[in-house]
């Protein structure tokens, strides 16, 4: 069972995996930086300054007014922390669209590839005999046995 385990885990599918893994949380950070410290801050100003991450609204319990959604969250109050799930919308958003783009990008870079690896087969193969040469050996083997 542990050799059968090395061998699956050294395989390249599994290690490649684990690499995007550790890419992919170290780019979800980034992402929620560019958020909160760049987009936010651009709604805030669109909107008058509201903090756009920190809007909820009360379904029950008992919150004074101005409350940070941290400390209504603390307060036990059934809340709708509806700014905190936007953001989360646009963290989805913005990776969303660079892993397509970044999927765009690894896709033509293969079709390049595959096209380069094609035209170089092509020129290197050397031309074979035609339907029609390779007919008429046939023809004229078969007039000479």
């Amino acid at each position: 069972m542990i050799q059968e385990f090395r061998k699956f885990i050294s395989k390249g599918n599994v290690i490649d995996m684990a690499v995007g893994i550790i890419v992919g949380a170290a780019f979800t950070a980034i992402v929620k930086s560019m958020v909160d410290d760049l987009i936010n801050p651009i709604v805030g100003l669109v909107t008058g300054g509201m903090d756009f991450s920190d809007r909820y609204v009360v379904l029950s319990g008992s919150v004074p007014e101005g409350t940070s959604l941290a400390a209504a969250r603390e307060a036990g109050a059934a809340i709708f922390a509806y700014g905190s799930f936007l953001t989360s919308v646009i963290n989805f958003l913005i990776i969303a669209f660079v892993v397509f783009m970044l999927v765009r990008y690894v896709n033509k870079v293969k079709e390049i590839a595959e096209r380069k690896e094609e035209a170089a087969a092509e020129a290197q193969a050397p031309a074979g005999p035609t339907e029609l040469e390779v007919l008429l050996e046939i023809r004229d083997a078969l007039k000479k046995g």
